[in-house]
């Protein structure tokens, strides 16, 4: 097939900005898709962080007055990636977070700030731009996912139309009276238009109006149809079950890479894992715990919240800490989190090392220092961290859901006499079945060829864009092909 134009329109993109994996996941995927002869430029807000970066370039469309003041979409490339960014400074120029303000709660104006990201797009997907005229319109989460709408009530010429949930537990919802504000006809308001449970929801527009829907893993596809994982958003996604696809996320391979990671003490490779202890030995300096080369040493980097399953870590913690284990953990988030683990700390002094916020330098070193890798998340779309540990040698246990189901080979019986485990999961996600995992864990740590065996599968195993970048392509192509059709 001949080169295709896609857009992507995302709030974050790796590495300008960037709050979870939605933002490496928009990072990675232009030059994932130029190896499948996609040509994909990518929209993001104007804030500060972007822009002191993206300052050269052109302005390429301007917007009088979108949603309370003036904007303009800026044109510009960064290492090979052409990036439109919608710079508004009533909009984005602020102190805080890329959602919430200093003080932690969502800006009040979020339905304009993403409505107007959406808006920008759709206008380039019905060709404002003399420049760029897309085949296809990529939308991630609920903060692009209107743009399907804007141009579905367009009643325009359109491109295809995709929207990927990276997280269906964040969807967008405004009060309806908003819906002319937002610049979306009266006959929007409907079951089968924006409508949802009285409200406008965004997500749920995109999810209703789009002519595909991906999600980033096979399991978490199928997971999304059911009460359990749906967030009330099942019944639709069944209802268009033809149209749902699933695709995991890859990894950037040379960013994450122990052989060449400057973050590390020691690099090395499978083939030279031995050296891997200095690391280890590296990184309890660093976290100011014992340097015992035969502790079993587990690593979390995580956002700290229900969903991920960090509290069911601080149930099992004292039971844990009864053997000869380390616990390394760096994440930021629900604050009785934080404190659980600061006072784990003080009651572990020398065997649990907490660090509260975010360290790109140390989150590698915890990657490759650490024995094993815990992600105990109770819903998990894909998961990057677990992809980052395979790479590592970081043997992961994770719990037995979406992506983590899709991208771990369970370290059961048969799994060891094929030599094809790659970690070990455990189910239910709960404390008694987390604590079964770990003890597990760590008797086949004390198995150092089978341990280094399970090491050794992880970091031969292809994480890659490669593979995500042809079923991309081709749902790309196939979007296409049905909206000519």
């Amino acid at each position: 097939m001949s080169s295709l134009r896609a857009l992507a329109i995302a709030s974050e993109m790796a590495p300008f900005v960037k709050t979870g994996g939605l933002a490496d996941v928009v990072g990675a995927l232009p030059h994932a898709l130029a190896a499948e002869n996609i040509e994909l430029r990518t929209l993001i807000p104007g804030y500060p962080e972007v822009l002191g970066v993206l300052h050269a370039g052109e302005t390429v469309l301007e917007f009088e007055d979108l949603f309370g003041g003036p904007a303009w979409i800026h044109a510009a490339r960064h290492n090979g990636v052409a990036i439109y960014t919608l710079i508004a400074p009533h909009l984005y120029a602020r102190e805080g977070g890329l959602y919430t303000g200093p003080d932690g709660a969502d800006y009040p104006d979020n339905a304009f700030r993403f409505a107007a990201l959406a808006w920008a797009g759709a206008q380039v997907g019905l060709g404002a731009l003399d420049e760029f005229a897309p085949d296809v319109v990529h939308a991630h989460d609920w903060q692009a996912a209107l743009a399907p709408a804007y141009m579905h009530y367009a009643e325009r010429p359109r491109p295809a139309t995709i929207v990927s949930i990276h997280n269906i537990a964040f969807q967008g919802q405004f009060p309806k009276e908003l819906l002319e504000p937002l610049r979306l006809p009266p006959r929007a308001f409907d079951i089968d238009g924006v409508e949802y449970y009285g409200a406008i929801g965004f997500l749920k527009a995109g999810l209703q109006l789009a002519d595909r829907i991906t999600t980033v893993s096979p399991s978490y596809a199928r997971e999304i149809e059911t009460p359990e994982f749906g967030m009330g958003l099942e019944g639709l996604l069944r209802a268009r079950a033809d149209r749902v696809s699933g695709i995991l996320n890859g990894v950037d391979e040379e960013t994450w890479d122990p052989a060449t990671d400057a973050h590390l003490e020691t690099r090395y490779d499978h083939w030279s894992l031995p050296s891997r202890a200095r690391n280890k030995a590296a990184l309890q300096k660093r976290l100011r715990l014992r340097v015992d080369p035969d502790a079993f040493f587990i690593g979390v980097v995580s956002r700290l919240s229900w969903q991920k399953g960090l509290d069911l870590l601080l149930d099992v913690l004292p039971q844990f800490m009864r053997g000869r284990a380390q616990l390394a953990l760096l994440g930021t988030g629900d604050k009785t989190l934080e404190e659980g683990f600061v006072a784990a700390e003080a009651a572990h002094v020398g065997r649990v090392g907490v660090h509260n916020g975010y360290s790109e330098e140390l989150a590698h070193m915890i990657q490759a220092g650490a024995d094993a890798f815990l992600v105990p998340s109770r819903f998990e779309p894909c998961g990057l961290t677990q992809l980052y540990a395979l790479r590592y040698g970081a043997v992961p246990i994770v719990s037995r859901v979406g992506g983590l189901k899709d991208t771990i080979v369970d370290a059961n019986e048969m799994a060891l006499q094929a030599d094809v485990a790659t970690g070990l999961q455990f189910s239910p996600t709960t404390a008694e079945a987390l604590a079964i995992a770990l003890r597990e864990a760590e008797r086949l740590f004390g198995d150092a060829e089978t341990w280094r065996k399970i090491q050794v599968n992880g970091m031969r195993t292809d994480v890659s864009w490669r593979n995500p970048a042809r079923r991309y392509a081709k749902l790309f192509e196939d979007a296409v092909a049905a909206n000519i059709g």
